[in-house]
């Protein structure tokens, strides 16, 4: 070999070394040498391909179009790269063209006369990948310096592919198990400003986290007291916009004819009594949350505005006709049946459409008993402090009457509840008296005019009796009312009847 040969062949090592120390990136490490080659070597195109489980991948490339690189996939075993991939030994091709295992599966020669060499790179016995040039009308001498140069390079690229390829490896293990603890942490999501732990609570905190990341407008139905602002504030907390203004809008308490005004905003003299300039809700909330609480209750002409701003993003002050763009995220509430207030023509159905993107329903506190006393604990703990009490427990009857209560106020009434009973409370106890008298049942107080050892008939009983009969038995039997007439010692069909003729609703004692 000569000393030409041999000082190229040590410039090439010595460049490759020095790219070795420096590059950390696998891609990044094999394209630099392929650019080493190409640049002493003269080398047409180069490659780099990794083994993942029975296939070899280009990682690096030179002189490959992307869709080329792309193409580039060998089964081991298939074609030349898949052979040595599989066997671990180095092959030489003098001419592809007049080689059928050649496959050319990157479609990038169409020259003859094109050697070829592909050399394992193994790492512990094992092959992790394979180098392969190209070289035109090289004579044998030249693809046998060629081979040994490269069997050399991949010698010394072995370690260096392993370590970094050991490390992307368990980089890639870390990120696998973040995404799984955060998917974990989001199925176990639970605001800090809502109690409850109860199956469909856990599915609310779901939604919480699945929408908070996003900007995307929620629409929060449910009763009234059932906790939908906060929902709307867990969601803003949880979301990017959390150091941003959190701004709540009760459209239901304000007057009709300010409404506008309030969302918008007015400018001076725009109608009696605007004597200022007036910042409205709406661009209060820039770069925060808006949250339209009872939006049910907005006027047609109101919901026209919202529904723009909604579009497009911009509005106008009363009395003004200039654009203003804001950047706000929209969070809407209604204890209302909208598609009922759709069909009687109270509601627009395109509005309507542009708030039920993510749609959250909060249950009745009636349907999510189990967390009946985790609240009133919360409460109790919660009062006991501001009025500085020491309330010790609730004792077993109160506890009895709260969970056979059907809270048509729900949760709002029972913090109103509790609230009652840390005042009134005399011993550190909350007893059955000290609960509101909607609370109180005859079989608690005993003075039901119901009694359990002998049930009345309902046929002889004075007709002013009648409601507050049917009332008592439903509230005992949580609004069974199968129950309530086989206490009462009648038929369902007679107890059906005048329930229907005294419009009494067997749902809410449930």
């Amino acid at each position: 070999m000569s000393s030409y040969n041999k000082n190229l062949e040590m410039a090439v090592l010595n460049q490759i070394s020095h790219v070795i120390v420096h590059q950390k990136n696998i891609s990044a490490l094999m394209k630099e040498v392929l650019d080493i080659l190409y640049l002493e070597m003269g080398l047409q195109r180069g490659t780099f391909t990794l083994k993942r489980g029975e296939t070899l991948y280009i990682e690096a490339s030179h002189g490959l179009t992307e869709a080329e690189i792309k193409r580039g996939k060998y089964q081991l075993g298939e074609g030349i790269t898949g052979k040595v991939g599989l066997r671990g030994a180095s092959m030489v091709i003098p001419d592809i063209s007049k080689n059928p295992e050649f496959l050319d599966r990157t479609q990038s020669r169409g020259a003859r006369n094109i050697s070829f060499i592909c050399v394992p790179i193994r790492h512990d016995d094992e092959v992790i990948g394979t180098l392969s040039i190209d070289r035109e009308n090289a004579n044998p001498e030249e693809l046998e310096r060629n081979l040994f140069l490269l069997e050399t390079v991949a010698n010394i690229l072995a370690d260096a592919v392993a370590v970094i390829f050991l490390e992307a490896a368990e980089k890639e293990k870390l990120l696998e198990e973040n995404r799984r603890l955060k998917s974990e942490l989001d199925r176990n999501f639970s605001p800090s400003n809502i109690v409850g732990n109860c199956s469909s609570m856990r599915a609310i905190y779901q939604m919480i986290a699945q929408v908070a990341g996003s900007s995307a407008t929620v629409l929060v139905r449910g009763g009234s007291g059932t906790g939908k602002e906060l929902v709307a504030r867990a969601i803003h907390q949880a979301s990017e916009r959390k150091s941003r203004p959190f701004v709540a809008v009760n459209c239901a308490a304000l007057p009709e004819n300010l409404v506008e005004s309030e969302l918008f905003g007015h400018e001076k003299g725009s109608f009696t009594g605007a004597t200022a300039r007036r910042v409205g809700r709406v661009e209060a909330a820039h770069t925060g949350t808006l949250f339209l609480d009872e939006i049910g209750d907005l006027s047609q002409p109101v919901q026209v505005k919202l529904l723009r701003f909604l579009q497009e993003k911009t509005f106008e002050r009363v009395g003004s006709n200039e654009q203003l763009n804001v950047d706000v995220r929209i969070i809407a509430a209604t204890s209302r049946d909208l598609e009922e207030s759709i069909l009687k023509n109270q509601f627009r159905e395109d509005l309507y459409y542009r708030l039920n993107v993510f749609p959250i329903h909060m249950p009745a506190l009636k349907d999510r008993r189990s967390d009946i006393m985790l609240l009133a604990e919360h409460f109790l703990e919660r009062y006991s402090k501001k009025y500085n009490k020491s309330i010790k427990r609730i004792s077993t009857p109160a506890i009895n009457m709260m969970m056979s209560y059907h809270w048509p106020g729900n949760v709002r009434e029972l913090e109103n509840c509790i609230e009652r009973s840390v005042l009134t409370s005399t011993d550190g106890v909350v007893h059955g008296y000290n609960l509101p008298p909607s609370l109180q049942t005859g079989q608690a107080t005993n003075t039901s005019v119901i009694s359990l050892d002998k049930q009345a008939d309902l046929n002889v009983m004075v007709d002013s009796y009648e409601r507050e009969l049917i009332v008592e038995a439903l509230k005992m039997k949580r609004g069974n009312v199968a129950a309530a007439a086989r206490l009462l010692n009648t038929t369902q069909r007679i107890i059906h009847y005048k329930i229907t003729k005294l419009n009494i609703d067997p749902r809410k004692f449930r």
